[in-house]
């Protein structure tokens, strides 16, 4: 790919993400820069998933000098500020994600990513487990994001939601 190809597709992606403000799951335009629909998600997911490892980054960085750290904490902030930084980019990603089969593996990787970072999965466990178990986390950020806030905290969350989907 050429910096003309990059700028044009950074450029197309940007154009989308203003348009879709108003309606993340409405129809997605055409780009003479992506051959389909399918192929500019892929281009959004990767825009995604930067943001959301640079932050979780940040944030295990953080939490090595603190060893009164909560790594749960401290990945649901972390995902939270990107979620708060990139509202219509996950709003698109999310409405359009169960269509698109193209997407999957990338979604898979992110869920057992945040497992892994959180300290909630091992490296070692079976991929389908780690993913599981990322899902159910990742489930839980979303919950209680759309919620009002609970007394309970997010571990205590996370382990009621765990026990009850075994």
């Amino acid at each position: 790919m050429s910096w003309n190809d990059y700028y044009e597709r950074r450029d197309a992606i940007d154009s989308v993400l203003v348009r879709a403000g108003k309606n993340p799951g409405g129809p997605l335009p055409q780009s003479p820069a992506f051959t389909d629909p399918a192929q500019l998600l892929l281009a959004m997911h990767y825009r995604w998933t930067m943001k959301l490892t640079g932050r979780l980054g940040t944030a295990l960085s953080e939490a090595e000098n603190d060893p009164s750290a909560d790594m749960v904490d401290a990945i649901s902030d972390a995902w939270r500020q990107v979620v708060a930084d990139n509202p219509t980019l996950y709003a698109v990603l999310e409405a359009h994600a169960d269509r698109y089969e193209e997407l999957r593996p990338q979604r898979q990787a992110e869920k057992r990513t945040l497992a892994l970072a959180a300290g909630l999965a091992e490296a070692h466990e079976p991929t389908e487990e780690i993913t599981r178990v990322g899902a159910a986390f990742r489930t839980l950020l979303q919950t209680a994001a759309e919620q009002p806030a609970r007394k309970c905290g997010v571990v205590e969350q996370l382990l009621r939601r765990l026990v009850a989907s075994a």
